[in-house]
Order: C-alpha cells, then sequence, then structure tokens
C-alpha cells in the first residue's frame, strides 16, 4: 500500500471528506484527490499539516520514505516530524508560520537575485546650490539603486556650490522623489525659469520661503509673495535629513 492509499484509508477512518480535508489542509478538494490517487505529493508544509489533520504520525503514513522517484526521510528529518507532533495545538500553529514565512522569505531572496537592479538617472548638469541648471530634457546616465543610494530614490542631481554646506556638498549628488513637500524640506525648485536647491517653508499667510542651509550664504534666500506673480514650480524633494528652519522674524 502506498501513500496516497494509506492517506484515504486514514482519511475514511476518520468519516472525512475529501472536501473537509482539503479546508483543514488550505488546498483544493482536487488536490486531495491527486495525493491519494498518487499523481502528486504534498509539499514538505502542507505534509506538516496533513499529519495533524489525520491525527496520525509521519512513520504510519510514509512509513520511512516518499513514494517512488522522491527522497527517503533522513533520521534529523523523522526527529524534527515527531517532535512537531509532540507540540501543543498552539505550538504546531507557530511552527507552520514559521516555516510559511521562512519559505516566503527564501523565494522573495531567490526572485531578488535573478531580478536586474533598478536605475536611476543621475543628470549630468551640476545643479548650483544658489543657481542650479538640472535641464530634465538633458541627457544622463543611469546609476543603480545600490547600497548608499536610498530605495525611494526616484533620480539623482550634482549639487555645485556652498550655500547648502555642510549639509550638501560641493559636488555632491542628492537623491530625489516626488513625495509631497512638508515644511522644512529640501527640494529642487525652478523660479522663473532658474533652477535651485532650498529648504521650503510657507507660512499661514502663503509666503513661500526657500533658504539656504549654510546660513553665511542667507543672501541667496528667495521669498515669495502669493501676490507677487512669480512662478515657482517643484521637481522634487531631497532625501536629507535637514536642519531645523531658521527663525522667521
Amino acid at each position: 500500500m502506498d501513500f496516497g492509499q494509506r492517506m484515504q484509508r486514514r482519511r475514511e477512518e476518520l468519516g472525512r471528506s475529501r472536501a473537509e480535508l482539503a479546508a483543514a489542509l488550505g488546498v483544493s478538494p482536487s488536490a486531495i484527490s491527486n495525493y491519494e490517487k498518487g499523481i502528486s505529493f504534498p509539499k514538505e508544509e502542507i505534509l506538516l499539516r496533513l499529519f495533524d489533520a489525520l491525527e496520525t504520525d509521519p512513520n504510519t503514513l510514509l512509513q520511512d520514505s516518499f513514494r517512488a522517484g522522491s527522497r527517503v526521510l533522513t533520521q534529523g528529518e523523522r526527529r524534527l516530524v515527531e517532535q512537531y507532533r509532540g507540540l501543543s495545538p498552539r505550538g504546531r500553529e507557530t511552527v507552520r508560520d514559521l516555516v510559511d514565512a521562512l519559505c516566503e522569505y527564501r523565494d522573495e531572496a531567490e526572485s531578488g537575485r535573478a531580478a536586474e537592479p533598478r536605475v536611476i538617472p543621475l543628470y549630468r548638469s551640476p545643479a548650483a546650490a544658489g543657481y542650479a541648471a538640472p535641464v530634465f530634457g538633458e541627457d544622463f546616465d543611469y546609476i543603480s539603486v545600490e547600497d548608499e543610494v536610498p530605495p525611494a530614490a526616484e533620480f539623482a542631481i550634482r549639487i555645485q556650490g556652498d550655500s547648502m554646506a555642510p549639509y550638501i556638498g560641493d559636488g555632491s549628488v542628492v537623491y530625489v522623489n516626488h513625495d509631497p513637500l512638508r515644511p522644512g524640506d529640501v527640494g529642487i525648485f525652478c523660479v522663473d525659469g532658474d533652477m535651485f536647491c532650498k529648504q521650503y517653508h510657507k507660512d499661514p499667510a502663503g509666503i513661500v520661503y526657500l533658504f539656504s542651509l549654510n546660513r553665511a550664504r542667507s543672501d541667496a534666500d528667495l521669498v515669495l509673495l502669493p501676490s507677487g506673480g512669480r512662478t515657482l514650480v517643484c521637481f522634487g524633494r531631497v532625501i536629507l535629513h535637514a536642519p531645523p528652519l531658521p527663525g522667521l522674524a
């Protein structure tokens, strides 16, 4: 008598239908039929649930081996299964959850190794911290999103100048995304056609302040009045832990 026949016999001894057993295992009734007919064999995590659902020990169903063509259970595997059977229902559930999580982690890791690394554009034109010029139709290089590149980055710009030092140094690369801009965030802005990298604030009166992080270069700050007629476009939020906003007195 093979595994499928022993499984069917035990199921019938318990008076359980294929549909009932399928529901307990989280599979379809046709999968139970295939197991019993020898067409397929349960995965290891399903097999552990099967022992519990049929209220039997591994040796009764497996008799020391899987069906023909598959490997024999090692002594260590038998011991693990026997230990599992000795746990409380809550303990067995915990083991099943852990096995499911480990299998999911394994599958994700294998999928990640096989996938191509994500890349983002790095614009070649230096973006001056006071008067930047990242023209978004210009040529750019692609860089891989790895290690030092924040996972949330959508594009990058090279900064030139000292008005954002020491947080953004001359020649450094900033990483940018399109998350909503909040007060105190640093962004890439276009004001009346000129590009700027500045710290953003908008007060209750609707006045927009674009600050230099280097307060020795406060002469490069911009103030835009709601009735001033100037145009302001934000190209993105710089991914940066910025200092507190300077005083607005």
